[in-house]
């Protein structure tokens, strides 16, 4: 397995996109035709144990491909994604979903207050602006969302219109200086991220962006989410009693790491 050490201060801003993939053989082109290619430096598709067409076609289109040699999870997909970025000397890492939902175009956008030095992280918000529900959000998936991003802004004393986005936009520095390998490898990994990001006292921001409910793009099951709502009730719980000295966890605290490269086939 391979070690690095993240270059600090890269002196020219480098703009990589990752995209986690599982079975995005009939949206992966779409996504990435619609990226603002002059905005971005390089875009590597980490595909996690796909069952479709999703590898031939990245690499038909000349993304920097990693398979991984068994499906690690969405969790586990970031991991590797993040880790090859950070490798590839990307001073700012954008994770686009190449499933279409989210609309890649406004990548400038999503990228510009982490340049102008406003903050650190920047979310894609479906909340934000024209209702997330309104533009096909399940009711039930709208409610939780509003719910536990309530729950959450309480916890983190942040004001973000929404936690639960799959578009987002990291400055390096942000990823180098916490444990996200500590995370899990499951979709909660998006949460405590950002638990490791406020205990790390790093600024997030976000934007609006429009989103797009469709047979291909993909979606979490009823139960899954249930499962995904009570995974991120018990990660604020453990959060509460790490910041009061409680139960303390090496999850939030900063580290400089050398990571090493997660097992993958390139």
């Amino acid at each position: 397995m391979k070690s690095f050490n993240p270059q600090l201060s890269p002196t020219k801003e480098r703009v990589i996109v990752v995209m986690p993939a599982y079975n995005a053989a009939k949206t992966l082109k779409l996504t990435y035709n619609d990226l603002p290619h002059h905005s971005v430096d390089g875009v590597i598709l980490v595909d996690d144990g796909s069952r479709d067409k999703t590898v031939g076609i990245a690499q038909e289109l000349g993304l920097k491909v990693f398979v991984h040699r068994r499906n690690l999870g969405y969790g586990g997909n970031q991991k590797t994604c993040y880790l090859e970025a950070l490798k590839d000397g990307a001073s700012i890492v954008v994770m686009v979903h190449p499933d279409y939902q989210y609309d890649p175009t406004l990548l400038p956008e999503i990228i510009r207050p982490i340049k102008e030095r406003r903050c650190d992280i920047v979310f894609g918000s479906r909340m934000k602006g024209l209702s997330a529900y309104k533009q096909g959000m399940p009711w039930w998936k709208y409610m939780a969302n509003v719910t536990l991003t309530w729950l959450e802004n309480k916890v983190f004393g942040l004001q973000l219109s929404e936690f639960h986005t799959g578009y987002r936009a990291y400055r390096q520095e942000a990823l180098s200086s916490v444990n996200f390998l500590a995370n899990s490898d499951n979709f909660i990994f998006d949460q405590e991220i950002v638990a490791q990001f406020v205990a790390a006292g790093l600024r997030i921001d976000e934007i609006h962006v429009p989103t797009r409910y469709f047979p291909e793009a993909s979606s979490a099951s009823f139960w899954a989410s249930m499962v995904y709502g009570l995974s991120i009730i018990w990660l604020l719980i453990r959060f509460i009693l790490h910041q009061r000295g409680i139960w303390r966890s090496q999850q939030f605290i900063c580290h400089s790491l050398r990571y090493q490269s997660i097992e993958a086939v390139d």
